[in-house]
């Protein structure tokens, strides 16, 4: 870990501002094929570098009982399922990671990066899928007791880029069309530019390198 962090170069102090993070809730979201569990796995090597306490969740899933209705939720064996009832099973792993996993990080002060939230399900169940928003909020509150992000990092890409990126092995929300992936991405952007102060829109268009001076940056402002 020592030599990647000097890589990263946490050595230098770079990243000692990443400390100030402590008991905040922040969640990396985008489309598929959008680099954002690429950044995700260079930020927590760098966090674990800085020794900030920190817990890692991903969604669906982060629990056994959310693992489980992740394989039904990705599987492209269940071609049929309708998307309120998609909706709701993620809304069910979710609530049990909120209950059994986030709010116990938060409540011991800890820094919670989580890949994907609710923003997610408002996007591919409801910008994409038909789904009202109203809706998909309701059953939200009811899965996460009300709990919001600090800071949504929020990687853009155009669809046509995305799908090129994804790997020939598509799971079942992966392989839903290009028509279905546009709108999930203006899903996206509808929510960021609603909630600017939440929402930090970065170009994941660039080299990898330059996604993640954007996300530095995104973060060094969060914290001021």
């Amino acid at each position: 870990m020592t030599s990647t962090g000097d890589n990263l170069g946490v050595s230098s102090g770079r990243y000692t501002f990443l400390r100030r993070l402590a008991g905040k809730f922040i969640v990396l979201e985008g489309p598929d094929g959008s680099g954002k569990s690429t950044q995700s796995r260079r930020l927590i090597e760098v966090l674990e570098a800085e020794g900030v306490a920190f817990t890692s969740v991903r969604e669906p899933g982060g629990t056994p009982v959310g693992e489980k209705i992740r394989e039904a939720l990705l599987t492209r064996d269940l071609v049929g399922m309708t998307v309120r009832c998609e909706m709701l099973l993620y809304m069910a792993s979710r609530a049990e990671l909120v209950e059994t996993v986030i709010l116990p990080a938060l409540g011991r002060g800890e820094l919670v990066l989580a890949d994907r939230f609710v923003s997610s399900t408002l996007a591919y169940q409801g910008s994409a899928g038909g789904l009202p928003s109203a809706d998909i909020a309701a059953a939200a509150r009811v899965a996460t007791r009300g709990l919001m992000p600090d800071l949504v990092l929020l990687f853009d890409l155009q669809s046509e880029e995305a799908g090129k990126r994804l790997s020939p092995l598509l799971d079942r929300m992966e392989a839903k069309g290009l028509d279905f992936h546009r709108r999930v991405r203006q899903g996206y952007l509808d929510q960021a530019k609603s909630d600017p102060r939440r929402f930090s829109v970065l170009d994941a268009g660039r080299e990898p390198e330059g996604v993640w001076e954007q996300l530095v940056g995104a973060l060094r402002a969060f914290v001021g």
